[in-house]
């Protein structure tokens, strides 16, 4: 069923049974003063077009992006003839544990860097009031309905700035207007760090532009000119246009140079419109792209013949289909501190504030940036979603897939927004044929393999720049297989055979990939060699440093779980009997998960002392989360491993290792630990040099902060808030699993669960209450719960299992199910 189409099946199912869309707590971010850094000014989108909003009284400043506008072209094949040579002999030096050798040959197999996310452009909208002051201010973000305000006064008058990102207009939608009539007058202009010409054209700012042929990542500085326009051998740059067009009530409209200036007015109206010319991730954006201008000019035609207040009203309707699906409440005896500034209020929680209304507000603000950055067709959400105001953003602001573009869609089944999938899904479907290229010219294997990076044109080699980059990150060959889980996850959410009837070969090319990887060691166990364990290194040989071995731990794990996947997906499909069982030998067949001599799981084949026992990435628990081929329930020795490891590596790590750190926590059903972590996200964080700098947390803004911002540990933080709350792995729904203490009373409401179920949980004194199931394709449902409980109407009691109680019971389509504690 197409993603629009299962969401209106859904809220119809939810009219029918009665299950409520949820009135929402105050959900607003809000400052007494303007933005002075980017990480303070406020994020609203539709999913294409970006803002950054500073609010600054005379000089406001609003930073734009759009989601296609990227350096670059499309990919060439066989980007390093040579790379193939090499692979024998990597596999020789490490059978004889030469890892000096094989590290040097694995940086022959590299290729070129990603291609980088551009920034768009500022509006810059100045309003001279003579050197007055103002008396009162304050800008907000209300993250219920994407609405952006600033309001101050000055000289006795009440401004008011209203700013929004329509999805149904596909523009941004600016409304200034005073308490006195013809008291506002102002200057707009634009300006771009890529190449551009400006013009007034109708009366409207006109900003046209080209972006790069290539940008190299900000970590690069060892070429002359690391931002190249013109390349002659290949594809030139992408071409945008961004369009600002005023509509006035009284006042006039005039032109200076190339800047409009609007006198006198009671009202005035901008809309914001841009468009690239990409036309997929296989077409040259110049010589092949789309008419730029005709799709940046149409929304403009479209809404200035409408009102503000239509305007406003379809996008809060629009956006609020998506954000009320999910209500949170948590300790609400506990002291309101809604009505604190947002940066007062981390300043507060940073020195030890309860403040559980902050908590939950994190936990939404990750769904609101989700909503307002996964919406564009073949551009899912990047490293920092749609946001970015630099020429050369940190880590390119691309798809890294050892662990962040996988990251910022862990909530998006599980948090009820299942259709903002798409534009991931058609990435995969993109990067599994530039896949398959690769997979051949490389290795000469079957099947599809991505590695590191990636970008808009679906790059998929290695990187590194042939040679100069380290084979711990730019050599890492299991991307491919990781985003494969993630359409394994939309089926198992949705329910939909058809969708994984129609996902199955790419997954299936996968473990095509993955089968001619694998090799035998000397005790007959499949292993992957060469092998890295983003982005980590270990001693071997006294104090020398390796990166590159035989199956990394997260290998076997991510093979694993893909082999597992894959011949499920077969049997449901009820196709491909021999590669089923050609799957599941091999998968019997992968080196076994070890365990250490301080009980941790080893991270590499053998063990390696580590050289950052603290480092950021936990990659060798990814059979923990977001696999779960290890867990209390099913394998507590396993278990026990995970969570030595996790105790070994600390409690401390950059914004979005912090995140993950909370999902394990919460896998292994310790939810005390799981909140010390989620806590540790929102430590204050700043780009102004105080005691608030330098360390992994949030912005003031509620940013992510890596530092620098990465979006990943915002979407995977409302991610780790469910699995304490709800986990529905192993083929049931795991009610409060890792509640922690200090979440003593709260509800959660329209929570999606494998298997096509919406949750509802209440809690009070730290115990179930009441929740209830909607099963919305019907068939067999399994709770769990730490109390004993009884399923209201069919009358069944809960037995006892080894943690918890559980029961089982067969359900219908669109019908609801009461589960109260005993």
């Amino acid at each position: 069923m197409p993603y629009h189409s299962l969401q209106k099946s859904l809220l119809l199912l939810l009219t029918l049974t009665g299950f409520s869309v949820f009135a929402q707590q105050d959900l607003k971010l809000h400052y007494k003063q303007p933005a002075v850094e980017w990480t303070e000014a406020l994020p609203i989108g539709n999913g294409t077009l970006g803002a950054m909003v500073f609010g600054r009284v005379d000089s406001e400043l609003i930073q734009l992006n759009e989601a296609t506008l990227w350096s670059g072209g499309p990919v060439k094949k066989n980007v390093n003839p040579d790379a193939f040579q090499n692979l024998a002999l990597i596999r020789e030096a490490l059978s004889k544990e030469d890892f000096e050798k094989a590290y040097k040959l694995t940086k022959n197999m590299q290729g070129p860097y990603s291609e980088s996310f551009m920034p768009l452009g500022d509006l810059i909208l100045k309003q001279d009031f003579n050197g007055l002051k103002p008396d009162s201010y304050n800008r907000s973000l209300d993250i219920q309905t994407g609405l952006a305000l600033t309001n101050f006064s000055v000289g006795g008058v009440n401004y008011k700035r209203e700013i929004f990102a329509s999805a149904p207009a596909q523009c941004i939608v600016i409304k200034l207007s005073a308490d006195q009539s013809k008291k506002l007058s102002i200057s707009l202009d634009a300006a771009s760090l890529l190449k551009n010409e400006k013009t007034i054209q109708n009366q409207s700012l006109v900003l046209k532009g080209k972006a790069p042929s290539h940008s190299d990542p900000n970590y690069i500085d060892y070429n002359k000119e690391p931002i190249v326009y013109e390349d002659a051998t290949g594809c030139r740059g992408m071409r945008f246009e961004l369009i600002i067009k005023p509509i006035v009530k009284d006042g006039e409209i005039t032109s200076e140079g190339n800047k409009l200036v609007i006198k006198n007015a009671s009202e005035i109206l901008l809309f914001v419109s841009a468009a690239t010319s990409f036309n997929g991730f296989n077409k040259c954006p110049d010589s092949e792209g789309k008419d730029e201008h005709k799709l940046a000019e149409a929304p403009i035609k479209k809404v200035t013949s409408k009102n503000y207040d239509s305007l406003l009203k379809e996008h809060i309707a629009d956006f609020q289909n998506f954000f009320k699906r999910v209500s949170f409440k948590l300790n609400e005896k506990e002291s309101d501190k809604s009505n604190i500034p947002t940066d007062l209020r981390l300043e507060k929680y940073a020195k030890g504030e309860k403040d559980s209304g902050l908590e939950a507000l994190f936990f939404q603000y990750g769904r609101y940036l989700l909503i307002s950055s996964s919406r564009t067709h073949n551009a899912p959400a990047n490293l920092q979603g749609i946001w970015n105001n630099k020429l050369r953003a940190p880590w390119s602001s691309n798809y890294t897939t050892n662990i962040n573009l996988q990251m910022n869609y862990w909530p998006v089944e599980s948090a009820s927004l299942s259709e903002l999938f798409f534009p991931l899904d058609e990435f995969i479907k993109n990067v599994s044929v530039t896949g398959a290229e690769t997979a051949k010219s490389y290795y000469h294997a079957n099947g599809w393999v991505l590695h590191h990076n990636s970008d808009i044109w679906a790059m998929t080699n290695p990187v590194g720049d042939f040679g100069k980059g380290d084979p711990m990150w730019a050599n890492w060959y299991m991307g491919a297989n990781w985003l494969s889980r993630h359409l394994w996850e939309h089926y198992e959410y949705t329910g939909d055979v058809a969708y994984l009837k129609k996902v199955y070969p790419i997954i299936k090319g996968a473990a095509e990939f993955s089968l001619d990887w694998l090799q035998k060691d000397k005790n007959g166990y499949l292993v992957t060699m060469p092998s890295t364990s983003p982005e980590n290194k270990y001693f071997y040989d006294g104090k020398k440093q390796g990166t590159v071995t035989t199956a990394s731990t997260m290998d076997i794990g991510i093979i694993k779980d893909l082999f597992e996947n894959t011949a499920e997906a077969s049997k449901i499909l009820h196709t491909d009997s021999d590669f089923r069982e050609k799957v599941n030998k091999a998968a019997n067949e992968l080196l076994p998960f070890q365990i250490g001599s301080k009980g941790q799981l080893l991270e590499w084949y053998k063990e390696f002392e580590e050289e950052d026992p603290h480092h950021r990435h936990t990659s060798h628990l990814y059979a923990l989360h977001p696999a779960n081929l290890i867990s209390p329930l099913k394998t507590p020795e396993l278990a026990n491993a995970a969570k030595k490891t996790l105790e070994l590596r600390g409690d401390d790590g950059t914004g979005w290792s912090l995140a993950w750190k909370v999902n394990m926590w919460a896998r292994l059903l310790d939810g005390n630990h799981a909140y010390q972590l989620f806590k540790n996200q929102l430590r204050l964080t700043k780009d102004n040099n105080t005691e608030y700098s330098g360390h992994g947390g949030c912005y003031p803004n509620l940013f992510d902060a890596h530092p620098p911002f990465q979006i990943d540990g915002n979407f995977a933080g409302t991610a780790g808030v469910i699995e304490m709350l709800m986990q529905s792995q192993n083929k049931e729904i795991h009610l409060l699993p890792a509640l922690p203490d200090a979440w003593k009373d709260g509800e959660i409401k329209g929570l999606s669960a494998k298997g096509n179920f919406t949750v509802d949980i209440e809690w009070k004194d730290g115990k179930m209450t009441q929740s209830k199931i909607v099963s919305n394709l019907g068939g067999k449902c399994q709770i769990r719960s730490e109390k004993p409980f009884r399923v209201q109407k069919l009358n069944i009691e809960s037995k006892k299992s080894s943690i918890g109680y559980v029961a089982e019971f067969e359900t219908k389509k669109g019908t609801s199910y009461v589960v109260q504690s005993l």
